[in-house]
Formats: structure tokens, sequence, C-alpha cells
């Protein structure tokens, strides 16, 4: 992935940031694909070589996502993946996603451009299309499904207009896609059909609208996935 030009000397500082964002996105996906399991430690070392950089990048990389709740730095241990969510804390990530993800869709709605409206209608028709049964590649396809659904929530974020709310539903969204990843059921069609419902809202320039769907979408996908976890936790 890094050549051994990137991984030491001098550089540019543009060089540099590019390095630590690649990184950052490659331990990111350990974490989401549970090559590093939840609770695990994150041994710096082993992941520097994996990636053919030094280690320095790596701690850089664990210190964003320490912000941003996936990893957590313990005394005498390092750096350890974040658990997953307890039936408490789903409940409050979508308390605040309910607080948070309306309100972009609604400013969201104020200041879409075409580009962005096509973009969205692709991810949604990317959406549908991995939702069709296909047995020999049903997780390919799940993985695909829902690295849309978060490519849709993070379009709309950005398309806010304004970056502290859209980094605040971004931090939210990273835990659900980790939680999505470990907890497997029929949601798509639902899904597909909410996103519909919030892509056609803000495609007829209604703000409000578009909030009330973006709300309803949370609050039915809160009803689909809030018993999966109910039931690992009697389990």
């Amino acid at each position: 992935m890094f050549g051994d030009d990137e991984a030491r000397g001098p550089r540019p500082l543009p060089a540099r940031r590019a390095l630590v964002d690649d990184v950052y996105d490659a331990v990111l996906g350990l974490l989401m694909d549970r090559v590093i399991e939840p609770g695990a430690r994150v041994n710096i070392d082993a992941v520097a070589r994996d990636l053919d950089v030094s280690p320095t990048p790596v701690r850089e990389a664990l210190t964003r996502l320490e912000s941003e709740g996936l990893v957590v730095k313990r005394a005498l241990k390092g750096y350890v993946a974040a658990s997953l969510l307890d039936t408490a804390g789903l409940r409050d990530l979508y308390d605040m996603r309910e607080l948070l993800e309306p309100e972009a869709a609604r400013r969201a709605s104020l200041h879409l451009d075409d580009a962005t409206t096509a973009e969205l209608g692709e991810s949604v028709a990317q959406m549908r299309a991995a939702s069709a049964p296909d047995e020999d590649e049903s997780f390919r396809n799940y993985r695909r499904f829902i690295d849309e659904d978060l490519h849709f929530h993070h379009l709309i974020a950005e398309s806010a207009q304004s970056p502290l709310l859209a980094e605040a539903i971004v931090r939210l969204r990273a835990h659900m896609h980790l939680y999505r990843l470990n907890f497997r059921h029929d949601f798509e069609d639902d899904t597909v059909r909410e996103h519909e419902s919030i892509l056609e809202a803000l495609r007829g320039d209604d703000p409000e609208a578009a909030a009330a769907a973006m709300r309803t979408h949370i609050e039915r996908s809160y009803e689909r996935l809030g018993p999966a976890l109910t039931q690992r936790d009697e389990d």
C-alpha cells in the first residue's frame, strides 16, 4: 500500500498529510472489517509492518480514532478497539441521531446541487442492487449495502453546510456502521424505501418534509436494530 519512500525520510507537508490520511483509512478499515476485533488490543508495530509504514502515522491515526470513540487508550495496554454498543449505548446513539440528522436533512434540502442529488440517487440505486438475493456473494453485497448507507447519510450531512453538524453525524455513523457489520439481519428493503422517501423530499425542495422523512427513517431503524442487541444481551 505504501512504498519505502513514503514511510521514511523527510517529505513535503502535503505528502505527509496524504500518508496520515491513508493510514487512518486503513486502520479504520481494519476495525470495521473486524480484522481487529472489538475489545482487542491494537498492536501498533504489527499494523505498521502490515501497512509498510513507520509506527508514527499509525499512532497519529489511532489518536484520531480515539477522538471518534472507535479506540480507547488504556494504561499499560495501549490502544484497544472499542467494544460494541450495549442496549443503553445504542439508545443513546439513536437519540443523538434523532436530534442531528433531521436538522441536517432540513438544511441540506436548501443547498443540494444537481451533482449531489444525482449522487444520492445513485447511492439508493446501488443499495437496491446490493439488496437483491445472491447467496454466492451475500456478505460482499451486505458490506456494499451498508457502505452505501453510510455514504448516503454522509452526503446529506456534508450538504447541510455546517461543518460541526457534519462532523458530529459522521462520528455517530461510524459507530452505527460498526454495529451493523456485527449484527446482520433483514432490513435492506425497508432501508432502501426510507432512503427513497428522504431523497424524494430533498428533490422536492421541502425542508420540513426532508426532516420528517429522516426522522421516520431513524425511528424505524431503531425499531429494527434494537431487538437484535436486546437478544444478544439476553443470550
